[in-house]
């Protein structure tokens, strides 16, 4: 045997030794000589979602009806609610999984008391440019800014609501406080209305898509829309303690409701030039909607809230909020913020669904 071919193969030999001794697995596969090993399947999980007939829930009504968390293996079950409240209780309690409705006075309290749930998402806010919630007054008003109202009747829904925080934070920035208003809790959205068009009251906050029915019926002209007065976070997505803490239940459901979050806001939050242009999806994005909600399609057209593209809640405001609610003596003790807020969840799901 020639000499080069004998150390040829002792290196052979030694490599082959070598590496059998250390334990070395072998080399994959070339690309298209094997198929890569599947990834491992992820558990299929029933989660059950409670919340409102409202736009506002529309990322939820998209991610069922387009399938996107079933694409995440969760079954997602809608439980329906009529008031906000209730929502927050049940998943604090743990009859449902997910809640999404509005951040109030009443939820602050119920956490103060020892009842735990998360806020993780975004499900609506009051963005700058964007009609979400309006102050409004009679056509015939002489009103015509938020200083104006010292002395006068402003009708809200309810005593610790959103339209309480919103018209006590209006004033504040204005040179008043609440102690310049008479505020009257009027109990229904309806109220509202009616109470402005027979002009019981001076003034009324309301919401869309009830701002554009008050102003075509001309009874009622807008002094101030909330989103250009202040950033403010109105509705959230939140998570029982069980859920929560199955982080990877929990991060693919996010994963689902940003995909969501997305198709919504290409399809009806895109600004073109300043104005709010149809996107691709706006007609069936309008359908699905109208279906959950059951609203005609062109009232639902009026009342599209604004909402982050992917689902990041304001984190901060929510502080904001709760020291706002406690000088006001309208949550009984003041709480930390850090025990409700999650925004890591989020932030995980995000970064697994790339731009």
């Amino acid at each position: 045997m020639k000499k080069g071919t004998l150390l040829a193969l002792t290196a052979v030999l030694c490599i082959s030794t070598a590496l059998a001794g250390c334990g070395k697995k072998e080399p994959a596969p070339a690309p298209g000589n094997a198929a890569a090993p599947a990834p491992a399947k992820t558990e299929a999980v029933s989660v059950d979602v409670g919340m409102l007939k409202l736009a506002s829930s529309a990322p939820l009504f998209i991610g069922i009806e387009k399938g996107f968390f079933k694409e995440e293996n969760i079954d997602a079950k809608a439980k329906w609610f009529d008031a906000a409240q209730p929502i927050a209780v049940a998943t604090a309690g743990g009859s449902v999984d997910v809640g999404a409705t509005g951040i109030t006075a009443s939820l602050y309290n119920m956490v103060a008391g020892g009842q735990k749930l998360l806020i993780v998402a975004d499900k609506g806010r009051e963005q700058k440019g964007y009609s979400s919630t309006a102050l409004l007054v009679h056509k015939d008003s002489p009103i015509k800014a938020i200083e104006e109202l010292k002395g006068k009747k402003v009708g809200i829904t309810q005593t610790g609501s959103t339209y309480h925080y919103m018209i006590g934070r209006m004033l504040e920035k204005h040179g008043l406080t609440l102690k310049d208003i008479e505020l009257v809790p009027l109990n229904s959205i309806s109220g509202l209305m009616e109470s402005l068009k027979s002009k019981q009251v001076d003034a009324v906050m309301l919401n869309e898509p009830n701002i554009t029915a008050v102003v075509k019926e001309g009874y009622g002209k807008v002094v101030a829309q909330v989103g250009d007065e202040m950033d403010y976070q109105t509705s959230g997505l939140f998570f029982s303690p069980k859920l929560a803490g199955n982080k990877d239940t929990a991060v693919r459901f996010l994963k689902a409701y940003v995909k969501s979050t997305r198709y919504y806001y290409d399809a009806v939050l895109v600004k073109k030039d300043g104005k709010l242009v149809p996107g691709a999806n706006f007609d069936e994005v309008v359908k699905i909607i109208a279906k959950y909600t059951g609203q005609p399609e062109e009232t639902v057209k009026q009342g599209l809230p604004y909402m982050d593209r992917d689902g990041k809640l304001l984190a901060e405001d929510i502080k904001t909020q709760v020291d706002w609610y406690a000088k006001e003596k309208l949550i009984e003790k003041t709480i930390d913020t850090k025990t409700i807020v999650n925004t890591e969840l989020l932030d995980q799901a995000i970064a697994q669904s790339g731009k």
